[in-house]
């Protein structure tokens, strides 16, 4: 389907710079682009690409300031990331138009869907399902006894979804997601075993939450673990049960968070931060890459780095520390050596 200039600034609010009749049919990052490419330059690194380009059409902000002539359309936007990431929107409902029921799937008798879902092949709802409208549920998911998915849901396949699992409207869950697994609960003994303490709770996701790829969301034990409305969760992390996750806060890979930690509201999170269990992080936290969390955080805003975390002013002050410590060392030394010398 092909899009000219003059649609796609009329759908963003923009205004044409150049030919508003020239039309694209597909996106390209804009140092690969190539004619009937719709490209973006929103980070000022790029901006040299912007004179060589082949793309047909590039959106840029409003306030960017030509140093030469350009060959492409430009489309002016208040925010051209935000603009690009509206049209990937625009596009993705496109392609992802499928409904109906495959004949090759499995629906329970008392389970229920709404209007214009699609169901693909071999995908399983389990008994006292409630499905909403719009709903994609791609092949091979399993949907337990008793899960409740709001409306524009999108599941892919391979996603896995246990009993009493409750999903939100216009949620996102990628391939190999696992939401409602039992929590990691056993009791010791005093043999060295262990014994299995049931998890009967459930997860609740609210609106508009994405989970990643081959990240998994534990059950309760008793009560719900929650993801708030918002909230994004990249691949391969891992949410104990219990957990709770405030509105919009947004976690990066390989992340684990133990067992009855609750997280505040925007906070973001990098890759490969562990969380001990039962603690408290305070509302917009930001917590840098390889971080340990050991205790809670109380204040608001706090930006932390380190294993076991510190504030970030803090580690970067140690860090150049780190890095001159072989100098220091010699000093120490040659200091040592002289006041050796004087006795």
């Amino acid at each position: 389907m092909e899009f000219s200039a003059i649609q796609i600034a009329t759908f963003l609010s923009g205004t044409v710079e150049g030919n508003p009749e020239v039309k694209v049919y597909n996106v390209a990052k804009i140092e690969e682009g190539a004619p009937g490419m719709l490209s973006f330059l929103a980070n000022p690194k790029y901006s040299q690409y912007l004179y060589t380009t082949k793309s047909s059409i590039v959106l840029i902000n409003n306030d960017f300031e030509l140093q030469d002539k350009v060959s492409a359309t430009l489309i002016r936007v208040p925010d051209a990331y935000a603009a690009f990431a509206q049209l990937l929107g625009l596009y993705q409902q496109f392609i992802q138009s499928k409904t109906g029921v495959s004949s090759l799937s499995f629906i329970s008798k008392d389970a229920t869907y709404g209007e214009d879902v699609y169901i693909g092949e071999f995908a399983f709802i389990g008994e006292r399902a409630k499905i909403g409208n719009r709903v994609k549920i791609y092949p091979q998911t399993y949907i337990g006894d008793d899960v409740v998915i709001g409306d524009d849901t999108v599941i892919y396949a391979g996603a896995k979804l246990y009993a009493q699992t409750v999903v939100g409207n216009s949620c996102i869950l990628h391939s190999g997601c696992v939401i409602g697994a039992d929590g990691f609960g056993f009791a010791p003994q005093e043999d060295g075993s262990y014994n299995k303490i049931p998890q009967i709770g459930n997860v609740v996701l609210g609106n508009n939450v994405e989970i990643g790829a081959n990240t998994c969301v534990d059950c309760a034990t008793m009560g719900s673990t929650r993801i708030q409305d918002g909230v994004k969760l990249d691949n391969l992390i891992q949410i104990a049960h219990n957990v709770e996750i405030g509105k919009n806060t947004a976690i990066a890979a390989q992340t684990g968070v133990s067992g009855s930690t609750k997280l505040g509201s925007n906070c973001v999170v990098a890759g490969q931060v562990g969380f001990v269990g039962h603690i408290s992080i305070a509302d917009r936290t930001k917590i840098g890459a390889q971080s340990g969390i050991l205790g809670s955080v109380k204040n608001e805003g706090e930006e932390l780095m380190g294993s076991p975390a510190i504030k970030l002013r803090d580690y970067l002050r140690m860090s150049v520390y780190t890095k001159n410590i072989e100098k220091l060392a010699k000093r120490v030394e040659e200091l040592e050596r002289k006041l050796n010398e004087q006795n």
